[in-house]
């Protein structure tokens, strides 16, 4: 199996002959999802994580949010309030220029490269039981111009993060083991189902 470890006790697993069905139109069991409009889903590569803000006012601008001057990115992200409800940039963000942001739970703040896939790369997304350990899979299914991207970007990246970004905001951030090769990738987790419906919903566009 070819491995990914997700921060928040997620993990990504190669796979083969997955049949999972990822657009936010969901499959007549109500578990899987068909990527239709690609659009708002970014993987961009993290470049740095930092924890959330203590409560208080934050300081400095934030306006600049996909500078391409790391001092500037840091300034930004320290400033950063994660705390205000929708992302201004709302999805508007440039995939070509680097974002800081913050994920959508626990306000954690990430200055992310450019993209390099988005969810047109990705055709489906399904939340299903693991039968063999009593948990929750949620399978991804690239295309195959994606399969080949997403297998070169992770051999070259093991021991890093990549960040899936819907709408400017992250979903997730798992950290590279291996090379993820043949364009199926389960995400298993301590989630509920749920919550893995939920979150397959959202990789495949919302």
């Amino acid at each position: 199996m070819r491995i990914l470890c997700v921060a928040v006790a997620l993990v990504l697993l190669g796979v083969t002959g997955c049949q999972s069905d990822v657009s936010g139109q969901p499959e007549p069991d109500g578990d899987g999802f068909v990527v239709k409009d690609g659009s708002r889903l970014r993987f961009r590569p993290v470049l740095t994580e930092l924890p959330p803000s203590p409560p208080g006012p934050a300081t400095g601008s934030t306006a600049n949010r996909q500078s391409a001057d790391p001092a500037e990115q840091q300034a930004i992200a320290t400033a950063l309030d994660c705390s205000k409800g929708p992302d201004p940039l709302d999805g508007r963000d440039d995939p070509a220029l680097p974002l800081i942001t913050c994920d959508r739970v626990q306000g954690t703040k990430y200055i992310l490269g450019p993209a390099f896939l988005t969810g047109a790369d990705l055709s489906k997304a399904k939340a299903q039981l693991d039968t063999q350990s009593g948990g929750t899979i949620i399978g991804l299914s690239f295309t195959p111009a994606g399969a080949r991207t997403w297998g070169e970007w992770t051999a070259a990246n093991v021991g890093k993060q990549v960040a899936m970004v819907l709408k400017s905001r992250v979903l997730t951030a798992p950290t590279i083991q291996s090379a993820i090769t043949g364009g199926e990738t389960q995400i298993t987790g301590k989630f509920t189902l749920d919550e893995a419906r939920q979150l397959a919903r959202d990789i495949a566009g919302g």
